[in-house]
Formats: structure tokens, sequence, C-alpha cells
């Protein structure tokens, strides 16, 4: 019996393709997010799936929407799940952050784990909101496939917590690019890594919009 985490990313906004800082802020997919979405569906609707867990902000579940429906699954929504809160940064660019609030920034990028955005969160502190809901995805399913829709911090603080990873080190150590996808599997010997940042489902005009 294996149970297998499927961690996608949501598709693009329009702050995935600008760089501007969007955690807290509740915005929508683009069309190009959208036929992110609607691309993964179609290449995975076949897949036996047990459960698709989502956050509740509306670009995670516009991503999860044409998977469930092609399913009849309908996403277990987790606050848990939810994108890095960034405080007074939320809406703005990095450059603007690097003149205005340089201690602030400077504290951030030198160890996140433990220093946040003003008003915002840490690495630690995410992790501990999001490893619980991968803790209540283990208790519930031992085997199968489970969908995960989150963000991109929360889903590389995700992994960093599976992998033995520095937490300090999440942006350091893994990308995640927009609708991508990357895959745990849970055995005996606990979480393996079998695929990361994969985009294979979208067609190339998709792929080669990189936004981060």
């Amino acid at each position: 019996m294996v149970l297998r985490l499927y961690l996608m990313r949501h598709g693009e906004t329009r702050f995935s393709q600008t760089g501007g800082y969007c955690g807290a802020l509740d915005v929508a997919l683009t069309e190009a997010g959208q036929a992110m979405a609607q691309a993964f569906a179609e290449a995975y609707q076949d897949l036996p799936w047990a459960a698709i867990y989502c956050s509740p902000m509306q670009r995670t579940q516009a991503t999860a929407a044409p998977i469930a429906q092609a399913t009849g699954l309908v996403p277990q929504l987790r606050e848990g799940l939810r994108e890095i809160n960034y405080g007074q940064w939320e809406g703005k660019q990095r450059e603007e952050i690097q003149q205005t609030l340089t201690d602030d920034y400077h504290h951030w990028m030198t160890e996140p784990a433990w220093n946040s955005p003003t008003g915002g969160e840490t690495a630690v502190e995410i992790a501990n909101r999001a490893m619980a809901v991968i803790a209540e995805i283990e208790g519930q399913y031992t085997d199968g496939n489970v969908l995960v829709v989150s963000h991109k911090a929360t889903l590389r603080i995700i992994l960093c917590s599976l992998l033995g990873i520095d937490l300090g080190r999440y942006r350091d150590r893994l990308d995640y690019p927009t609708a991508s996808l990357s895959v745990v599997r849970f055995d005996q010997y606990g979480p393996l890594l079998e695929r990361m940042g994969d985009r294979a489902h979208l067609p190339q005009v998709l792929r080669d919009r990189e936004g981060t």
C-alpha cells in the first residue's frame, strides 16, 4: 500500500508574471492560468484519485476546479494550505521593498525560517500549519493518489519539511513554476520525492510562460 501526494502549484496569475509579492491577496487566474488548469485535468483525469485538498484562495480553487469536475471529487479546503502572508509587502514589487523596508528585507532574505516580512509569516509558521494538513492526509489515506493544490512558498516549505531540507533555504534549494507538479511517495521508508516541478502536462506554449 502506497500513498502518493501530487503537490500542484496554482496556474498563472498577474503577480506570477510580474514577480510582485502576492500571498494573502486573493487574485484570480489569468486566461493562461485557466488553460493550465484545464490542461492538467485533461492529462490526469483518468488517474484514480482518492481526494483533492486545496487552499481556499480563488487561484487555487480555480486550478482544482477542472480536475474536480472531471473526477466528481469535491476539493477539501484547508486554511493550512494558504500562501505565505507577506504583511506590509503585499502587492508591492521587490525593488520597492528593498528601498523602503531595507532592514526588513535583508533579515527575511538572510533567514526566512525565523524572520518574516513586517506583519507577515515566517517559514516555520507556514510549516506548522501546512504540515498539519499533510499529517491529516497521511492519517486518512494509507494508499492511493491525493492531489494537493497550493502555492509556491507553501509547497516549497512542505517539501523541505518532508525531505529534511533547512526551512531557511526553501527559496534557494527548490523552484516551483506555475502549474507545476511534484510527486512524493510514502511507504515504509518515509517520503520519497519521485518528481519535482513537472510541467509535462502543459502544451509547449504554456510551458514557455515561465512565470514565478
